[in-house]
């Protein structure tokens, strides 16, 4: 049995490769978001966001669905919606928010097509969570189609440089979007 030291390297080596748009992404997320209301417990499981890039329609993006879904408690989540989703395949992790080991911790999972490629991040947290601050991101790329264009070249960039290295992929984009999404919440009429 994979230890999960062995989990998180497996997970983290695995090819960063970009695509265009696909104008289906949209659809894959509401199958997902249909999905998961169907099978978990409606008393934890709030609202779900489609959101990454593959929410950006024209945006470049590893094409793979990231999903934001509200949880009205961590622990419930790891007691009630851990076992069934990783009965269904899921992988999961308890993951940091920022950085190794930097608490909040949340519960993060990977779906995967028949073929174990990566198809949808499920992201689950709290209300609270800044997590939530990437819709700003999300709809500051929507609305700024030149920003968005800056972020694809940034991430052409990265995925070139950090091919087998998803973890360095990531980290590099961090300030892009920290910056972008610290410019969207003072844009926000008061």
């Amino acid at each position: 049995m994979e230890t999960i030291e062995e989990k998180i390297a497996r997970v983290t080596k695995e090819e960063v490769a970009l695509a265009v748009y696909n104008p289906n992404w949209p659809q894959l997320f509401e199958k997902e978001r249909c999905h998961l209301i169907s099978c978990l417990p409606a008393d934890i499981v709030k609202r779900i966001e489609h959101f990454g890039s593959t929410a950006v329609p024209g945006c470049l993006a590893k094409p793979i669905i990231d999903m934001l879904v509200e949880v009205t408690s961590l622990e419930e989540t790891k007691k009630r919606i851990v076992p069934i989703l990783e009965q269904q395949g899921y992988d999961y992790f308890w993951r940091p928010s920022r950085g190794n080991d930097i608490p909040p911790f949340y519960a993060w999972f990977i779906k995967r097509d028949a073929n174990g490629k990566r198809t949808h991040h499920i992201h689950m947290v709290e209300k609270d969570f800044k997590t939530w601050d990437a819709l700003f991101f999300r709809d500051y790329l929507i609305d700024n189609s030149d920003v968005a264009r800056e972020y694809v070249d940034l991430k052409r960039q990265l995925a070139k440089t950090h091919t087998q290295d998803r973890v360095a992929y990531t980290m590099a984009k961090g300030e892009f979007i920290t910056r972008i999404t610290k410019k969207a919440i003072a844009d926000q009429p008061a």
